[in-house]
């Protein structure tokens, strides 16, 4: 057993020195050490660091290998995620964890719910990647106690082939932990304020940290109007603090995603530094919407540039921000993307306003000229409507094959009057691919939904509202909770053992012997769900 030969030894030792251990008991102590194997957040760090960066590697030898996520608000959301995929598929290889900046504003700010702006508290971006892997701890601990009274069973009933498998599977465990891509908005100030956040998060556990090229005081949701960009040299140097903090804290191999909001953001705050012509200050300015201005008509208070002998004055608004010229959002992308890569980043996620292959993968065709290894996370947002998006994408493809569309109205295909249309069942099998197509041509590495819990807790709870408070009453949670919970083998329906009972149990015995007074005796009422 992991462990147990060098405790037995440090047992012994003390012994020799004179000691009284006689009441501690090697091999508990052996199992408290195996239950608890990751003992700082820089080891889940380092530990999950070393996962992603095989997984990136494996996708670039076969795109088939993607990875995925689900975003999770709390602790046991992310806790039962992956309980639930290791029952289901038997590990956890290509499955993360998501910490979504956007849930943190909604459900974690001590301010209340609050629009994913980065107004909520910086430090609850540290706090909930600590609750997360607690969680996943815990689920270690849960499983692996499981794992011990088996154990035990089997010898106290002489069955040494039951004892064996029993040894096997607590020597062959898999973790619950895995790699966290976590959420640091636009940083939450300057590249100072970058570092020291990111310095608290991977010490929390997050191996992956995603930054993006908005105004941190002006950050906006990325499928939010009003968004404004940095010039590149800005959002270097928070890639670079990033970079710095994870080399300090002796984590050479984390990962960092750079997300460009430049599809959708129309507006900068500040005109770009630029030393000479063609610098990257310049090919900043170059995309700001300008009009020539002669020299004898120049208001009071104005901003101007000039290029190639020419002087412009930038659209400048009310509010004091530059606008960008319009259609010019792709090739700033592009540009964002290979920068960030050249400067320190490992992965990019491109914020899109739609799920839609052809353009991803138009991007990433041009990027990879430059990096040919460019890889992406993306948003498989809950604010597209996938269903609407991809039954438009099927008619109007099927329009440009001469199709007959005589039975469909395009703007009216969300109407459930087609869910059973060929039509519909083309667009949901595009759906269904959509992860392993977009990988395949559009150079995707990791596919994550940011918000999904939050829409299952709304729906789960509507749901249950609508029943208990209604005709059906106690039969309303019985028969669509507690019933399915016991047939689909759901672990909470035995919600004491989830929370920790049994290991208190098997604390509490080593701790006191006869003397301990357990939770989990005949008269547990947990004890009904045994069958």
């Amino acid at each position: 057993m992991i462990y147990f030969a060098e405790i037995h030894r440090q047992t012994a030792i003390k012994h020799k020195q004179g000691q009284n251990w006689q009441g501690i008991d090697p091999e508990f102590a052996a199992r408290l050490r195996q239950q608890n194997r990751f003992q700082t957040g820089l080891d889940i760090a380092r530990y999950t660091a070393k996962i992603m960066r095989e997984d990136m590697a494996a996708y670039d030898t076969d795109p088939a290998a993607y990875t995925q996520s689900l975003g999770c608000w709390h602790g046991f959301i992310g806790q039962q995620k992956m309980v639930s995929i290791k029952k289901h598929f038997g590990g956890t290889k290509g499955r993360y964890l998501y910490l979504s900046g956007w849930m943190i504003a909604a459900l974690r700010s001590d301010f209340g719910p609050l629009p994913d702006q980065s107004m909520h508290e910086k430090t609850s971006v540290p706090a909930l990647i600590e609750e997360l892997y607690t969680f996943l701890r815990q689920a270690d601990a849960r499983e692996l106690g499981g794992l011990f009274r088996e154990l035990d069973k089997a010898r106290e009933a002489g069955d040494e082939a039951a004892a064996a498998k029993a040894q096997q599977a607590i020597d062959n465990h898999q973790t619950h932990v895995v790699p966290i891509i976590a959420d640091i908005d636009a940083g939450f100030g300057n590249a100072e304020a970058t570092y020291l956040l990111a310095k608290k998060m991977i010490e929390a556990g997050a191996c992956a940290i995603q930054i993006e090229n908005q105004v941190s005081d002006e950050k906006q949701c990325g499928h939010q109007d009003g968004k404004v960009t940095v010039p590149h040299e800005d959002f270097l140097q928070k890639i670079r603090a990033i970079r710095y903090a994870f080399l300090e804290l002796g984590i050479p191999e984390g990962v960092i995603v750079a997300r460009t909001d430049s599809l959708g953001a129309g507006l900068t705050k500040q005109i770009a530094f630029t030393r000479e012509p063609g610098d990257l200050g310049d090919q900043y300015n170059a995309f700001l919407d300008c009009e020539e201005v002669d020299a004898a008509d120049i208001g009071t208070g104005e901003v101007l540039i000039s290029r190639e002998g020419r002087l412009l004055r930038p659209k400048r608004l009310p509010s004091n921000l530059y606008q960008f010229r319009p259609g010019t959002g792709e090739d700033r992308c592009v540009l964002d993307c290979i920068t960030s890569l050249q400067n320190g980043a490992d992965l990019l996620w491109i914020e899109t306003e739609k799920p839609h292959i052809d353009q991803i993968a138009g991007m990433v065709d041009r990027i990879r000229k430059v990096v040919p290894n460019a890889k992406l996370v993306y948003n498989n947002s809950p604010s597209f409507n996938w269903t609407l998006n991809f039954r438009q994408q099927v008619y109007d493809a099927w329009k440009a094959e001469g199709r007959d569309l005589s039975m469909y109205v395009r703007e009216q295909l969300m109407s459930q009057h087609y869910d059973d249309s060929e039509l519909a069942a083309e667009a949901d099998e595009k759906i269904r691919t959509f992860q392993r197509d977009a990988a395949k041509r559009a150079g995707i590495f990791h596919h994550l939904i940011t918000l999904p819990t939050y829409h299952t807790a709304a729906l789960s709870t509507d749901n249950l509202a609508k029943r208990y408070f209604g005709e059906e009453a106690m039969l309303g949670y019985v028969k669509q909770v507690q019933r399915e919970e016991i047939r689909q083998g759901i672990a909470c329906v035995k919600h004491q053992n989830m929370a920790g009972s049994d290991i208190g149990d098997d604390h509490k015995e080593a701790f006191a012997g006869e003397a301990a007074l357990k939770a989990g005796g005949e008269h547990n009422t947990m004890n009904q769900f045994a069958a």
